[in-house]
């Protein structure tokens, strides 16, 4: 099991603003769709069946960075990985790369679980986080931590500028 699955698009024309640059709104597009194909691909988590069992998560936060432009008909990487979770979340982080390895963007989205009946928050089943190869059997593993962990990924985010 891949821990950072990479996949590889081609920016599309109606995804670019008037002089050719990857719209702002579209990057998180690409970033959320390369993610559900991880997902899928190296994981084997079917989205569409977790949503029919009531197994939901929503988007409760997204910080990017726009570290170089992206133009049409550009060819990008994507890499994904679960940094971090707790009881009711988890945090990925995304980088967007050329065919090269240079950085283009970084994302980093919080989901939040929760019922479908009910809307609201809900705790990961126990089998849950067994779905990563990092988990040690702790929950909470990384509660507290989060904050530490997105500074210092965005330090050396910093540093690819």
């Amino acid at each position: 099991m891949e821990k950072t699955p990479v996949s590889f698009y081609t920016v599309r024309f109606n995804d670019c603003d008037p002089l050719g640059h990857l719209n702002n709104s579209k990057y998180i597009d690409y970033f959320l769709n390369a993610r559900e194909d991880h997902l899928k691909t190296h994981y084997d988590i079917d989205l569409k069946e977790w949503a029919q069992r009531g197994d939901m998560f929503v988007v409760s936060q997204h910080e990017i960075r726009y570290l170089r432009p992206v133009f049409y008909n550009d060819r990008v990487g994507i890499q994904s990985a679960l940094i971090a979770w707790g009881d009711t979340w988890l945090v990925v982080e995304m980088l967007m790369m050329d065919e090269s390895g240079q950085p283009k963007a970084i994302l980093w989205t919080r989901f939040t679980r929760i019922n479908a009946r009910t809307g609201k928050s809900q705790t990961h089943p126990d089998d849950f986080m067994t779905l990563d190869p990092r988990n040690t059997g702790r929950r909470n593993r990384h509660r507290g931590r989060s904050q530490r962990k997105t500074r210092t990924a965005k330090t050396k985010v910093e540093r690819l500028k």
